[in-house]
């Protein structure tokens, strides 16, 4: 127990440069004491003492604004920074090395007793505000940018992001703690530059063939609209 602590304090240090120090971890950290509440909770659910995780669950709740159901299954040395809003489902599966922020939520989509919420693998970072729904599976090594929110599996070593999430980006990184958010990937941006650039090549394509068949000329359009007038009064 006290070396699961440990590593807690010491992963806390490592995911957050504002901590000075263990004693400032252990005092000042609400998303520490949840995952701590939370080890007695789950070992008290696995007991068939459940209505007494509840009860101290929701006492955990009202302490750290962090909501963990004691069926959620952790692994070690997950780290929960600014956790206010953070809700974690029964069958929740959280791998190790796991980064999740403020308003994160790995929620259900389903009301049959079955596994209903998300599997978190390892070395993943869940943004601020994202929410990951439903039996789904997040790949060791990803990156969920914050306020996503995803419905379907993501791959191993990717970057997810948008409404509804999509991947895009899927290659290894050296580094799963990367948290600048403001470099990832824009998907709209970059459809929107696309449609920009081929606009501009339709625009030289239509100056190039008015150029060829002499549109341009002022005549031109005089004399076509001269023979049209003639084939109207010809045809009449």
């Amino acid at each position: 127990m006290f070396n699961r602590m440990r590593e807690d304090i010491q992963s806390t240090k490592a995911s957050d440069p504002a901590s000075r120090s263990s004693i400032e971890i252990i005092f000042c950290y609400p998303g520490i004491w949840a995952i701590w509440f939370h080890l007695l909770n789950h070992w008290l659910w696995n007991k068939n003492l459940k209505f007494l995780a509840r009860f101290l669950s929701t006492l955990s709740r009202f302490l750290t604004g962090i909501e963990i159901h004691p069926g959620a299954q952790f692994g070690r040395r997950v780290f929960i920074d600014h956790g206010m809003g953070v809700v974690i489902g029964e069958t929740a599966i959280v791998g190790d090395d796991v980064l999740l922020y403020q308003g994160a939520v790995l929620g259900g989509t389903s009301l049959e007793k079955k596994k209903r919420h998300p599997t978190v693998e390892n070395d993943v970072v869940v943004g601020a505000g994202a929410k990951v729904l439903g039996n789904v599976t997040i790949g060791a090594h990803s990156k969920i940018g914050a306020g996503s929110i995803v419905l379907k599996d993501v791959p191993p070593h990717s970057t997810c992001i948008g409404v509804p999430g999509r991947v895009v980006r899927c290659e290894k990184m050296s580094s799963p703690l990367n948290l600048e958010h403001s470099k990832l990937p824009d998907p709209v941006k970059a459809s929107l530059k696309r449609l920009l650039k081929r606009q501009d090549e339709l625009e030289e394509e239509i100056q190039i063939l008015k150029k060829f068949h002499n549109l341009d000329n002022p005549d031109f359009e005089y004399n076509n609209c001269k023979e049209f007038e003639n084939d109207m009064i010809f045809e009449k």
